[in-house]
């Protein structure tokens, strides 16, 4: 194994070993977010220098959610619990050596551009290894996207100290039921995985429910996220 093979290994067998790791999931309905990618992607390239993608509405709305259940935004020191009231959101990255997170700061006080900017640029660094400690270190939540591989549905592993993290999957069409009639819809199984000993099997499927709720509704999402 490499130096960074043994430290990924070493951290998810700790985190196994030592969080009462549950998770929950949910799906999204992305028609919102497909239509709106589609009507200002063009626009927004041209006037931000980046593409609209995915993971800043998700970004946002873990915002939303994390300010309306803040113990989601904690981790366990010794028998306390730290409760955060900053938003450093951890996005994992594939590498080549395996799985790094490195931190995007203050997300709530950040742009769709900002933030597609900063995550396209952590990626790049990641995969260049050139990330550093600090790029890696302080996040309080973490998103991870197994969807970009073609994952429809996985129960990610936290990554400590935080006491959750968020698993996005592929974008799927399937036939659902919209107000009494079966329509082709594209939907994205969603997952929570949470360190029991702080959150509630309640605050977790809430927390997961508020985040389909402002993805699927993406003026809400400005306004709350």
């Amino acid at each position: 194994m490499s130096e960074r093979r043994k430290t990924i290994a070493r951290r998810l067998v700790a985190a196994q070993r030592e969080a009462a790791m549950l998770t929950t999931f949910n799906e999204v309905d992305m028609s919102a977010v497909i239509g709106l990618r589609e009507r200002r992607r063009e626009s927004f390239r041209k006037r931000h220098g980046v593409d609209l993608g995915f993971m800043p509405f998700f970004a946002k709305a873990v915002v939303g959610a994390l300010r309306a259940f803040p113990l989601l935004n904690a981790e366990v020191d010794g028998d306390e619990i730290v409760v955060k009231e900053h938003y450093d959101l951890g996005i994992a990255v594939s590498t080549d050596e395996g799985l790094v997170v490195p931190v995007v700061r203050d997300a709530d006080r950040k742009s769709f551009a900002e933030l597609e900017a900063e995550i396209e640029e952590l990626a790049r660094r990641a995969r260049e290894r050139r990330l550093t400690l600090a790029d890696l270190s302080g996040g309080t939540f973490t998103i991870t996207n197994g969807g970009v591989f073609g994952s429809l549905l996985s129960t990610p592993i936290l990554n400590p100290p935080q006491v959750g993290i968020l698993g996005m999957h592929r974008i799927l069409e399937r036939p659902v039921a919209v107000a009494g009639r079966v329509e082709i819809r594209p939907m994205m199984y969603v997952a929570l995985t949470y360190d029991h000993r702080v959150v509630d099997g309640r605050e977790a499927v809430q927390f997961l429910v508020r985040v389909k709720e402002l993805v699927e509704d993406p003026t809400a999402l400005l306004l709350e996220g």
